[in-house]
């Protein structure tokens, strides 16, 4: 930690804590405390703030909702990889070869999207096994910084060891002179896949139904009543019969009545 910066007071982290949980129903544990420092610190100094308890204040005193997004960015950019926890990718290569016949768009959502890893993963299985069908994939997420880095489409080359050499070769291009060293998600492939904000914690409209749902990994940051209200908030948007998809450290197990468990990890809609 850079001790030039401000320190934190328990009072002042406690204010944090309540504000990122009202904002974005993150429960962020006393063991954060060094990552918000690392993070807010900067936004200290650019403003020309001497405590966590002013920036507080510009924070809530509602006359720059920019800053409250930046904010909100800051503490909530998680890790993500390409077809990170590989067996949900087979599971929607196997039930995308069952239902090959079925009628309409197949419409996946990755809920918790981040960079746009887990959204272009999905497409690269979709473009590869749902060929009789029309598809397209959402991916949202509620950090505005984390959604413009999936919509360009660019990762640097040293993230993309998940992607199977197959589909490298058809859906990634490789960046030269200026982008040596960065990858290109084709135009064919990014075109299939749209991106917006949408916070999980708060009533859902506009985004259709989905045959399958993705939220992986963030649950993780949730206490149970965040857990319900983001499921069932979710769960409308879910076709019957389709499927929602959790992270392998994470469960629905006592959060819902309207999900039925095919394998761990892996539920579905009844209907």
């Amino acid at each position: 930690m850079d001790s030039s910066r401000p320190t934190i007071s328990d009072n002042e982290f406690a204010l944090f804590q309540r504000l990122i949980y009202r904002l974005a129903g993150i429960s962020l544990s006393d063991a954060k405390r060094v990552l918000l420092v690392g993070r807010l610190g900067r936004r200290l100094e650019h403003h020309g703030l001497a405590s966590y308890s002013e920036y507080y204040r510009l924070l809530s005193s509602g006359n720059d909702p920019d800053e409250v997004q930046k904010m909100v960015d800051l503490l909530t950019t998680n890790e993500t990889y390409f077809f990170r926890e590989p067996q949900h990718f087979d599971f929607l290569r196997d039930l995308l070869r069952q239902e090959a016949g079925a009628g309409g768009p197949f419409r996946i959502w990755s809920g918790a999207s981040s960079s746009g890893e887990e959204a272009y993963s999905m497409a690269m299985v979709l473009a590869e096994h749902c060929l009789q069908r029309p598809w397209e994939v959402f991916g949202s997420d509620i950090s505005l910084t984390v959604l413009a880095k999936a919509r360009a489409g660019v990762y640097s080359q040293e993230r993309i060891s998940g992607i199977p050499p197959a589909c490298l070769r058809k859906y990634c291009l490789k960046g030269v002179r200026a982008q040596e060293g960065k990858l290109l998600i084709d135009s064919t492939l990014r075109q299939r896949v749209s991106f917006a904000q949408v916070n999980l914690t708060q009533p859902i409209s506009g985004v259709g139904h989905f045959d399958v749902i993705f939220l992986r990994n963030v649950m993780i940051y949730f206490d149970v009543e965040t857990k319900r209200r983001v499921i069932g908030n979710m769960l409308p948007c879910l076709k019957p019969g389709g499927h929602f998809i959790v992270g392998h450290a994470e469960s629905l197990n006592g959060l819902t009545d309207g999900l039925r468990t095919v394998r761990p990890t892996i539920y579905r809609k009844p209907g």
